[in-house]
Formats: C-alpha cells, sequence, structure tokens
C-alpha cells in the first residue's frame, strides 16, 4: 500500500494560499495550534487518483528569516519535518515579490512545486509567462492556477504526484551566486560548520552558512558556537568593507537580481500596465480623507451584523436553556432542594447556555471578517489605521480587535489572529477588555437611573465608554515600553486586487473559529460555571437554620388569611432564606473576608460577594446583587433593586461599582480565551491580575478623592 503523501503549503500573505487549501480538502480539515506558540495549524486531506494526501496549510509569510514566530514555524516544517512536497502558492499578478520566497524554498533543497495562482489577474494586466523558462530557473514544475475559480487543481495535483514519486532521487540544492566576496566567505563558514556541527546534515552546510551571515538570530542560538559567532563577525566585516553594505542586505540584493533576470527571460507584457479596478476603488477608499469615515463606516457594519443580527438568535438559545433547565427541574417535585438539581440546572446547563450563547456572535463576526479579509479590504483597514494606532505603539490591525471588544471581549480577542506579531497580538489582547463590553450594560443600566437624575444619565454612560477607551490607550503604550518593549517590526504589507470572496470559503473560515470556541474554550468555561455554582451552594444552611425558615413558611401557610397574599409572604421567607444561604456560603465568607480590601473603593461585603458572581459573566452582577438584597429575580430594570441601593450606598460608591466592573478582570470566557490564544496561563493570570489591581488602584483613589471634595456622598 503506498504511504500518503505529506503537501506543505508555503506563500505570501494575500497569494490565495488558503483558498487553495480549502480547495483541496473542502471540509476534511480541522485547526489547532503548532506546540509552543499560537501561530494556527491547519491540516486536511485529500484523495487523487488513488494516491491520499495530508495537506499542511503554513502560515503566511514573505520569506524564512526568522523575524516572526510564523517564519519560524514555516521554516521549520519544511526543513525538519521534511515533507513529499511543497507547494509555493504564488500571486503571479505580483511575481517578482513572490519569487523571493520561492528562491528561499529552492535554497532549503525542499522537492518543490510553484503554483502561479491568480494566473487570470495577471492575463488581464497583459503578463504572459513561459512556464518552461520558469521551470528550469527554478528546477521545479510551474502550474497556472486561478484559486478561487478552482481552475488548475487537477493539474496541481499530478505535479504533486510526479514530484512525491521522485522525491527518493537526489536532489541538487539550488543555490544563488553572491559574488566573490560572499561566495568566499560562505566557503570559510561551511568548512568550520562541517567539522564541528551535526545539524549540517540536516540544514545543509552552505544553507547555514548563508543563515548565519543573514544574522538569523534562530539559527545563531542553535549553533551556539563563540568560535562560529567570531568568524560570522569577521565575514560580515569583511563583506561590508568589500561591498560597502551589510551581508544580509547583499544577500537579499542577489537573490532580487537572480529574480529580475528569470522574469525578464520569462515573462512578456502583451499590453501597457495601466490603472487597475483596485487602483482606482483604492483612490477613494485609502485616501487620507475619506479612507477613515468609510472603514468607520464598514466596522459599523459588522458591528451591526454582529452584535444586532447576533441578538435573535442568542434569544433563541437562551430560551432553549431555560425551557431545558425547566424540564430537568420537573424532574424533581417543586421546591425540591436537591443538590443534583441544582448542579444539572444551575451549573451544567447554565454553564453550557453560558458558552453557546455566544456563538451566533463569534460566527457572524467571522463570517464579516472572511468577507473583509478575503475581499481584499482588510489589508487597506490595517494600513488605514495604521498612523493612528502606531502611536501607542501598536499597529493598524489592532484597531479591528479593539473596535470588536465594544461588543464582547472573547470575539475580540480571536479576532487577534489577523496580527503577524506575536507582541502586537499580546498587547492588543490585555488591553481588549477594557474597551466596555455589551456584558456590562446591564450593570449600568441598573446602577445610573438608580444614583444619577435622568440629565445625567447619557453623559454619565458616556463618561464610562471614554473611561475605558483612554485606559486601554494609556495601557498599551505602557505595556510597549516596558513588558513588550523592543524595536517594532515594520508594518509592510502588500494591498492585493480586490477580489469576490467565494461563499465556500467564507463559510469554512467562520465555522473553524466557530468550533474552536465550542471545543476548547467551551470546556474550561463549564469546569469554571460549575466551580462557581459549589462556591454559592456549599456549605449550605446549618439545619437549625434551614428548619426555622420551614417553619416560618408554614406559620404563613396556617396564619395568613388572604390567600392572594401567601405567595408574596412565602416568597419574602425564600429571599431571606437565599440571602442567609448566600452569607454562609464559600463566595458569602469570601466576601466578607476581602471587605477590608474592598473598604477603601466604598464596598461592603454585599457587592464583594456579587463581584465574585460576576467573574462569571459580568451580567450576573445584577441578579447577585439582587439575591443579597432580597429582591428575586432582578435585572437591569428592576426598580426595587435600585430603591434599595439607593437607599444603601452613595452616587459615589454606585459611580465607582461601574469604574470596578469596567476596568477589572473581565468574565471567565475572556480569561479562558486569553489562556487559548496566547498558549500560556502566564499572560491569562497577569491579564486577570493586572486588571483586578489596576481597578483597585483607579477606583480607591477616585472614591478616595471623592469623599475628601464631598462629591456624590
Amino acid at each position: 500500500m503506498q504511504s500518503k503523501i505529506v503537501v506543505a503549503l508555503a506563500g505570501n500573505p494575500n497569494s490565495g494560499k488558503t483558498t487553495i487549501f480549502n480547495n483541496l480538502t473542502g471540509a476534511r480539515q480541522h485547526v489547532g495550534n503548532y506546540p509552543g506558540v499560537t501561530v494556527e495549524k491547519k491540516e486536511g486531506f485529500c484523495e487523487y487518483k488513488g494516491r491520499e494526501m495530508r495537506i499542511v496549510d503554513l502560515p503566511g509569510t514573505y520569506s524564512l528569516t526568522a523575524y516572526s514566530a510564523e517564519e519560524i514555524v514555516a521554516r521549520n516544517f519544511i526543513i525538519e519535518e521534511k515533507p513529499d512536497v511543497v507547494v509555493d502558492i504564488i500571486d503571479s499578478s505580483n511575481l517578482e515579490r513572490n519569487l523571493y520566497l520561492a528562491v528561499q524554498l529552492m535554497e532549503t533543497g525542499a522537492p518543490l512545486v510553484l503554483a502561479f495562482n491568480m494566473s487570470d489577474e495577471a492575463r488581464a494586466r497583459g503578463y504572459e509567462f513561459d512556464i518552461e523558462k520558469f521551470s528550469q530557473f527554478f528546477n521545479a514544475p510551474v502550474v497556472k492556477t486561478v484559486g478561487h475559480k478552482g481552475e488548475g487543481m487537477d493539474e496541481l495535483m499530478e505535479e504533486i504526484i510526479a514530484v512525491a514519486s521522485r522525491r527518493s532521487e537526489s536532489l541538487n540544492r539550488f543555490s544563488v551566486n553572491y559574488g566573490d566576496e560572499l561566495e568566499s566567505e560562505i566557503t570559510k563558514l561551511e568548512s568550520m560548520l562541517r567539522r564541528h556541527f551535526p545539524l549540517t546534515d540536516q540544514y545543509g552546510a552552505r544553507w547555514l552558512a548563508v543563515k548565519l551571515l543573514e544574522k538569523d538570530r534562530d539559527i545563531m542560538a542553535r549553533i551556539g558556537s563563540a568560535e562560529i559567532d567570531e568568524q560570522v563577525e569577521r565575514s560580515a566585516a569583511y563583506v561590508e568593507k568589500m561591498a560597502g553594505e551589510p551581508p544580509e542586505t547583499s544577500i537579499a540584493g542577489s537573490r532580487y537580481g537572480f529574480i529580475s533576470g528569470a522574469c525578464q527571460e520569462a515573462v512578456r507584457s502583451t499590453i501597457e500596465i495601466r490603472h487597475t479596478i483596485s487602483d482606482r476603488i483604492d483612490s477613494v477608499v485609502t485616501n487620507r480623507v475619506l479612507g477613515i469615515p468609510i472603514f468607520l463606516g464598514l466596522m459599523y457594519l459588522v458591528f451591526s451584523l454582529t452584535f444586532t443580527l447576533g441578538d435573535p438568535p442568542m434569544g433563541w438559545i437562551e430560551d432553549f436553556f431555560k425551557w431545558s433547565g425547566g424540564v430537568v427541574a420537573g424532574w424533581w417535585p417543586e421546591g425540591s432542594g436537591s443538590l443534583l438539581k441544582s448542579l444539572l440546572v444551575d451549573g451544567i446547563i447554565g454553564g453550557v447556555g453560558g458558552v453557546i450563547v455566544f456563538l451566533p456572535n463569534i460566527l457572524l463576526l467571522f463570517f464579516a471578517i472572511a468577507i473583509l479579509e478575503d475581499s481584499g479590504y482588510m489589508a487597506r483597514a490595517a494600513f488605514i489605521m495604521d498612523r493612528l494606532m502606531h502611536k501607542i505603539g501598536l499597529h493598524g490591525k489592532s484597531f479591528i480587535p479593539m473596535l470588536v471588544g465594544f461588543g464582547c471581549s472573547v470575539p475580540a480577542i480571536m479576532a487577534t489572529r489577523t496580527l503577524e506579531n506575536r507582541r502586537d497580538r499580546l498587547v492588543t489582547m490585555l488591553v481588549v477588555p477594557l474597551m466596555s463590553c455589551g456584558a456590562r450594560l446591564p450593570i449600568y443600566a441598573l446602577i445610573i437611573p438608580a444614583f444619577f437624575p435622568q440629565v445625567w444619565h447619557a453623559p454619565m454612560l458616556w463618561i464610562i465608554y471614554v473611561i475605558g477607551i483612554l485606559l486601554a490607550i494609556l495601557s498599551a503604550k505602557v505595556l510597549r515600553s516596558t513588558i513588550f518593549r523592543g524595536e517594532s517590526i515594520p508594518f509592510v504589507m502588500e494591498l492585493p486586487p480586490y477580489r469576490m470572496p467565494t461563499f465556500r470559503g467564507v463559510l469554512i473560515h467562520m465555522w473553524q473559529r466557530g468550533w474552536l470556541y465550542l471545543k476548547k474554550a467551551g470546556t474550561i468555561i463549564l469546569g469554571i460555571s460549575i466551580l462557581l455554582w459549589a462556591m454559592t451552594t456549599f456549605p449550605g444552611l446549618p439545619d437549625e437554620e434551614a428548619q426555622r425558615f420551614e417553619k416560618e413558611k408554614q406559620s404563613v401557610q396556617a396564619s395568613v388569611a388572604d390567600e392572594k397574599d401567601k405567595p408574596a409572604s412565602i416568597a419574602s421567607i425564600e429571599d431571606a432564606r437565599k440571602e442567609e444561604e448566600l452569607r454562609t456560603s464559600i463566595a458569602g465568607r469570601i466576601g466578607h473576608a476581602l471587605e477590608p480590601v474592598l473598604k477603601p473603593m466604598g464596598f461592603d461585603w454585599k457587592i464583594g460577594t456579587a463581584l465574585i458572581g460576576a467573574f462569571a459573566a459580568k451580567e450576573v452582577f445584577v441578579a447577585q446583587m439582587g439575591i443579597v438584597y432580597s429582591v428575586g429575580e432582578a435585572d437591569e430594570g428592576s426598580e426595587t433593586l435600585r430603591e434599595k441601593l439607593k437607599d444603601n450606598y452613595s452616587p459615589l460608591v454606585g459611580f465607582c461599582i461601574m469604574l470596578f466592573c469596567l476596568i477589572s478582570a473581565p468574565c471567565m470566557a475572556t480569561i479562558a480565551i486569553t489562556r487559548r490564544e496566547s498558549n500560556s496561563w502566564k499572560w491569562a493570570l497577569f491579564q486577570l491580575a493586572g486588571l483586578t489591581v489596576l481597578a483597585w488602584v483607579i477606583t480607591a483613589i477616585v472614591y478616595q478623592a471623592g469623599g475628601l471634595l464631598g462629591i456624590g456622598i
């Protein structure tokens, strides 16, 4: 039986690589992360003429030099995993830039197939290619493809099988001639490497020597030799003296020189290159005056799609889980205090519902983002916002997740996947929760009408949102200047031609991320939901206390003459019982223990207990306060709860509650997804602790200053 062919798909961002991956694999694919990094790992399977293939979609990269995690992952897979075939997907309408990666792939000695994708666009621009010459220059077969139309897929599969069948034949490593000075220094390093380092068997001595002269940090760390480092420094100084430029610049120049020569020989322009439709659209959408308004308008549409159209299905999901909870609760007699019933209804069904209720938002968000990405507009959005975001140490792409954060932090953190640089991604991930999400709105809707007159309702809400934005900007600046300080990677992005997204591609992108959320984050969230259920349930009331409440209920049943008054009286006793259960629960006791810490912010144990519950989801704060003040099923519109809050706290405390809920640790879903997307509990816990400490400091300062100045007391 023939073994499965392992095929790696490589290529620049925006080369159409993902479209071809989807064409080849369809639904037979799965997404994860490479071990130890947050770089996405996509694999799929297909069969062609009886041969099974495992297709690995490598991260999009411009080169194989270790400037980013994506480049290291792509390079290591090709060199260490040694796939049977590497298919380099090339945007043939932008040939010279895309062939730079092809040259580097050839230098690794990998068995290569070049897919000249978007050949229809190249033809429309007046380019004709001599495929035979290109194949000879690069020692690899060349196939013309049009990914979004599915053209050239059979021809590509034929070449993959042909190259894989020749894999056992000895392959001559392709090499560019870098000129006399560089070649002499490469030879010296090759000789030293062959004598002392076993890595040469796997990587090739020449390839390692070139990488060392390019100052490739990953390779230099792997070699780890002072003797080699000294020789590299001597060689670099010699090359710079002779050529007048550093060796890495000279190497890049030689590669582009080879590419330019190949293109002159094998590319013919049949018509004068003119402004394309993409150019004309860009003259409007990237205009210095119109660019940002157009971008904000499109983002508003994405925002509306995600969080307005998502409301009905969210309501259906909530209704389904309420119905499910009612069905399960019906298995026990009315009023039953069964722990199993509480675990199933409040812990498991409530926990799963709390996860799945976000799914419509996530699917709609990534549906909209996939359309913008596949059409080519998202590259323009990042380009437009780069100047603004650069002032706080981030890039234009960071603006999109921050904008999404106004709806929900969970999909916003997932949206950071569009950022190539890990440092930018982590900073954005950490500050996204400061953008006031929709889950905080019930808290604002409860507090503002309770403590502030009608004329102040809109200004107070505006102030809270502005505080969040300013803190996010300031925090990003501080993080980039301290923990994540370092040289910014230049913001270089191709502006690909506009294309019509394929429905299939958009659906695949949308579902992959939705399924990942359900499968990974869902398990973590469910576990924490059960933990919080246990904290608010145990140890329960002592027997004598439980009996006292039962006697009070029996007394009401016997003594209250009016049948209409009995339910209200019994409900009042039940609310009092719930408050006492909460007071004696683990969460209640933690609230009491935390009271000395909460006091500088003006909070008591009751607010502290509600804040513990709000860790599951910010909206829970309202319901928890309702339980504390025995007002039954409270919501943000509960007048009774507002009146009780107004009676017990000052407007200053009310403002501080909103401030603390805005800044403090986000919900457990956000912590879980931060851990998932950063691939580290360290950053999730740093986010949890950092935001909580920041919230305490700012809220305490505001409360103490307000008290001294007599504001809102």
